[in-house]
């Protein structure tokens, strides 16, 4: 150190003021890339709270109006003046809340089971089986998810009412089976599961067989245990599908037997116009098992997108 504070001693004062000038760039240019983070910090944080903010406004607005009064909700009030909670009792025996709820709970249940074993089988087969012309059915199923819905609604009516092929028990209107097989396969679902599954370790595989493992032995054992974060995501968008459901419910029922939540909810909109305050707080009641549900599978949600990736 002594030497090297000697040879800057010894140096001409032009180098040594260049030395200098080249140090106090360097401190500003420091100083720049600083000042450079966090302004792009602080615009980071604005755009997410602005969007948190988009985000969270209706829901709020929604909640908010459920406990006003009728007059209230005319005036366009932003906030209650006194809650009222009782509106919540009001909504659910006046639309006949027990009832579409529990069709609701069984029609997504029986969905969602169908789901889960139609995409684990076709997944596993996609990315594990070996057969002929495999990815050319791949990729004819995932160009499926180009179509509309729109586009399919009245082909898959045609084929519930029994016009296309005959269904055992007749036509399936205003039946369980009517409402639930059209969402027992999902090719976003498949896509999703079988990228996750290729992932895995081909030397699993090599080990079952040496076990003397089948292919379903394999998949039970040891291909789901593995799998819980893809399988919590493709159980939680079928379970939005399915329980956010409307026009469907609305094409194939036309008896109350097995009309879901979403459809009785519209049986607060009468001839005089709707209660604004009671239609929101029904509104609150069918969000709130899709809130606790994602509020508690949230973490699995990101890791199985995360995990299964988008590469083929």
């Amino acid at each position: 150190m002594i030497e090297s504070a000697v040879d800057i001693v010894q140096q001409p004062k032009s180098a040594r003021l260049h030395v200098g000038r080249q140090s106090e760039r360097n401190e500003v240019e420091s100083s720049v890339l600083k000042t450079c983070k966090r302004a792009k910090r602080v615009c980071l944080y604005l755009v997410l709270v602005l969007g948190a903010v988009v985000v969270a406004l209706p829901f709020c607005w929604m909640v908010s109006t459920s406990l006003m009064t009728l007059g209230e909700t005319i005036n366009r009030q932003w906030l209650p003046g006194t809650p009222r909670w009782q509106n919540y009792q009001t909504a659910w025996t006046e639309a006949r809340f027990a009832v579409y709820f529990l069709n609701s709970v069984i029609i997504t249940v029986t969905s969602l089971a169908g789901l889960l074993t139609t995409s684990i089988l076709a997944a596993y087969a996609f990315a594990r089986l070996q057969f002929a012309a495999r990815e050319v059915i791949f990729f004819g199923l995932l160009s499926t998810m180009m179509i509309p819905e729109a586009m399919t609604l009245l082909p898959s009516f045609l084929v519930i009412r029994g016009d296309v092929i005959p269904l055992p028990g007749g036509s399936w209107l205003n039946t369980l089976q009517g409402l639930t097989v059209p969402f027992m396969a999902s090719a976003f679902s498949i896509f999703l599961l079988r990228q996750f599954f290729k992932r895995l370790p081909v030397e699993l595989w090599d080990a079952a067989c040496i076990d003397g493992c089948g292919h379903l032995r394999f998949l039970t054992t040891v291909v789901l245990p593995l799998s819980k974060a893809p399988l919590l995501t493709v159980s939680l968008f079928g379970f939005i599908a399915s329980w956010d459901a409307l026009l469907w419910p609305l094409l194939v029922t036309t008896r109350e037997t097995w009309r879901p939540l979403m459809v009785g909810l519209w049986s607060l909109v009468t001839e005089a116009g709707p209660e604004t305050q009671l239609f929101m707080a029904g509104a609150t009641i069918t969000l709130l098992p899709i809130l606790v549900i994602y509020f508690l599978v949230q973490r699995q949600f990101t890791e199985g997108i995360m995990t299964s990736g988008l590469k083929g």
